[in-house]
Parts: structure tokens; C-alpha cells; sequence
């Protein structure tokens, strides 16, 4: 690309969710498919050391819900102008406009790498060249091919951490509402297979926000699989069925002479209400002493269970990572270097692992390129 650190530059919404506090026996619970492979590369380089890394270079940082430690300017260019700055004061030569067309290699050990034309000759090369999501950063996914062609296996790359579309018109009415401390649940073909517990917000073509994305790498998975997912929305999750019944019938008495549209204030954000009402086919003009038994349990149970049926998800180009990649099988835990070629070594995007929301991601990405460079710094043929 034209200059270094794009994709950095739009984590966070632009602010940069620089890691997780988590310790890292809670840290590896949250990355897939095996969180385990990482246990030696978080040893060598974890969360505290980034932080040290980027105070030492002038970023200051803030501890957030969820444990998200973000930039206290809340800009990701801080982050990127103090990497770069640490990059620079080691004498690294950065090239910039330079494509790789091939890697270099001899009798299974890597002798370099050819770029518009030129061949870089080295004993050591690391690929770090991020999986498929937004690819206009430059992580279209030829690393990957590039791996394949060294003789690596890669697990099928996928959209991960995506919004999810649905069928109807009910997400687009609801268009722009953000909700929090809602739970969402993954239905598939009629069993629930997961959930997630937080913010979400709904969209022209359906859901996002933090919970849906949790919940997206296993469902691209299913429908990739052809199989019926429904994404279902407790509107309530701090109270059980019987206790959040209990809540409406003292509410529908407290207000018995009240509309019903002003009653349901209590229980909705405004902009739900009118199609909460029209899903219910309620006539919100009606007295709240005139709610009968049968309506108060159809309003408790779309209170619990607002169902969207999922027809798809975005594309690579939204997806915030990727998840698939060369294959861990293939790469040493202890090193990061390729088991097939002799001098190659990945990190990041590149490998078969990939996380929930919360800078879980980048740590991978940090610990895994620390873990690779120094494993290079130590073998004598450099």
C-alpha cells in the first residue's frame, strides 16, 4: 500500500482497541479455534508489554468496559505514529508501493522474496499480510496463496466478526436503534447453539454491533453449511419469565387506566413501540385493566424472544477479521515458524486463529509478530 498501518488506522471505530486485560488463561477462552496454540507467544509478549511498548513512545491508555484498553486521545493514529516511531528508531527500511510476487525458495528453506521485480534476498522472512477483511487495506488475501504455494494447508477463509442480514422488514424498521444489555441468542434449525450478552444495533439489512458479531463466526458457518438460523433477542435478560410476568402485572395495575401505549414506555425505547404493537396486533388505545391474560403473555414473550430469521451476512469487505488461515498444525507454537519451509515464519491474520470483539485480535497480532521476530533474531544464520 501507499503508506504503512491502514488497517490499523480504523480499529475501534477509528479509536483503537489497543488489547484486553484479561490474564491470559481468561484471554485464550476468547480466540479460535484454539486459543491454547497461543500460550507461549502470550508468555513472551502480552498485553502489559504492548502498553509499556506504547507509553514508552507517548501513548497513554485508558481501561474501558470490558476490560478494552483504548488510547486516552482516543485516536488510532497515536497508536500507529508510536509504532512506527519504535519501528524507526531500530533502522527498519519500510517499502512502501512494493508487492510480493513470490517467495524465494530452495531446497524447502526460504531465501527471500521477489517484489515489482526485485528479488529481496534473506534467510528469514515472516508473513504478516493480514486474511480478507477490508480489503481496500491492502489484506486482500494473496498471502495466503502465497503460503499455499510454499506447500501450507489454509483453512477456508471466512467473514468473521460480520453483521448479519435478515429476512423481512423488522430490523429495517427498527433502523438506528441501539440497544444495550440485551442478550442474543443463535438458534440452528431449532436449537440454540450459542449466545452473547450486551449492545447491538439494527441496520438497513438487519443486525450488528458487538453481540451479533460474537455470535457471527459460528453462524457464516451454518449457513455456509445451508443450515436455518434464527437470531433471537431477550429484550430483558436480568429477569426470568416468571419474574419479568410478575413486573407487567404490577405495571398493567399500577396503570390501569392508562393507554396501553403509555404503559409500554416502561418496558421499550420509544422508537420500538409503535412495531413491538404492530407485531403484537394490540390496539395500544385500549386501557391497561382491558390487557387481557392472553395478551400480557404475548407481550412477554416477544419481550424475551424478538425473532429474526438470518438469509446472510456481509461480505469480506465489513468484516472486521478473518477467520481461517494457514494452519497451526503446520507452525511452531514456540517460534511461529513454518514446519514445511525452513526460515519462514507467519503471524497475525495469517494464522488459523481469529477472536471475539474486545482487542483480542491485535494481541494476537502483536504477540505473535514479537514471538516471530525474535525467534528470527536468534538463529545464528541471520
Amino acid at each position: 500500500m501507499k503508506r504503512e498501518g491502514r488497517k490499523l488506522l480504523i480499529t475501534g471505530k477509528g479509536r483503537c482497541n489497543i488489547t484486553n486485560n484479561a490474564p491470559i488463561g481468561e484471554f485464550i477462552k476468547h480466540i479460535y479455534p484454539d486459543g491454547r496454540f497461543l500460550r507461549f507467544a502470550f508468555s513472551s509478549f502480552f498485553s502489559k508489554d504492548i502498553i509499556e511498548l506504547l507509553k514508552r513512545h507517548g501513548v497513554e491508555v485508558v481501561l474501558e468496559y470490558g476490560n478494552r484498553y483504548f488510547p486516552v486521545s482516543n485516536r488510532s493514529s497515536d497508536v500507529l505514529k508510536a509504532l512506527l516511531l519504535w519501528v524507526k528508531n531500530h533502522k527498519v527500511d519500510i517499502r512502501c508501493n512494493h508487492r510480493v510476487e513470490e517467495l524465494i525458495i530452495e531446497n524447502s528453506t526460504i531465501k527471500g522474496v521477489q517484489a515489482n521485480g526485485q528479488k529481496f534476498l534473506s534467510n528469514h522472512v515472516i508473513m504478516a499480510t493480514g486474511g480478507k477483511s477490508y480489503p481496500a487495506t491492502g489484506s486482500n488475501g494473496e498471502g495466503y496463496e502465497l503460503a499455499r504455494l510454499a506447500g501450507h494447508s489454509v483453512v477456508t477463509p471466512r467473514p468473521a466478526l460480520v453483521s448479519l442480514e435478515t429476512e423481512g422488514d423488522l430490523a429495517q424498521k427498527l433502523q438506528g436503534l441501539n440497544l444495550k444489555d440485551v442478550k442474543a441468542m443463535a438458534w440452528v434449525n431449532g436449537r440454540k447453539k450459542a449466545e452473547s450478552i450486551g449492545e447491538m444495533i439494527f441496520t438497513h439489512f438487519g443486525l450488528s454491533g458487538p453481540i451479533i458479531l460474537t455470535l457471527s463466526r459460528m453462524v457464516v458457518g451454518e449457513l455456509e453449511n445451508k443450515n436455518k438460523v434464527e437470531i433471537v433477542i431477550d429484550l430483558k435478560p436480568e429477569l426470568d419469565e416468571q419474574q419479568l410476568d410478575n413486573s407487567l402485572i404490577s405495571d398493567l395495575n399500577e396503570h390501569g387506566n392508562k393507554k396501553v401505549a403509555n404503559i409500554f414506555k416502561l418496558w421499550l425505547p420509544a422508537s420500538m413501540i409503535p412495531v413491538f404493537a404492530e407485531r403484537l396486533h394490540i390496539d395500544t388505545e385500549k386501557e391497561c385493566n382491558q390487557v387481557s391474560s392472553k395478551e400480557r403473555k404475548q407481550i412477554l414473550h416477544l419481550l424475551k424472544n424478538l425473532s429474526f430469521k438470518i438469509s446472510g451476512h456481509r461480505s469480506f469487505k465489513e468484516a472486521i477479521i478473518t477467520s481461517g488461515g494457514v494452519s497451526t498444525k503446520e507452525i511452531s507454537k514456540k517460534t511461529m515458524e513454518s514446519k514445511i519451509v525452513e526460515g519462514l515464519y507467519f503471524a497475525g491474520e495469517m494464522i488459523d486463529l481469529d477472536a471475539e470483539t474486545g482487542g483480542y485480535n491485535l494481541q494476537i497480532a502483536y504477540s505473535t509478530g514479537w514471538l516471530a521476530g525474535n525467534s528470527c533474531m536468534k538463529d545464528k544464520t541471520l
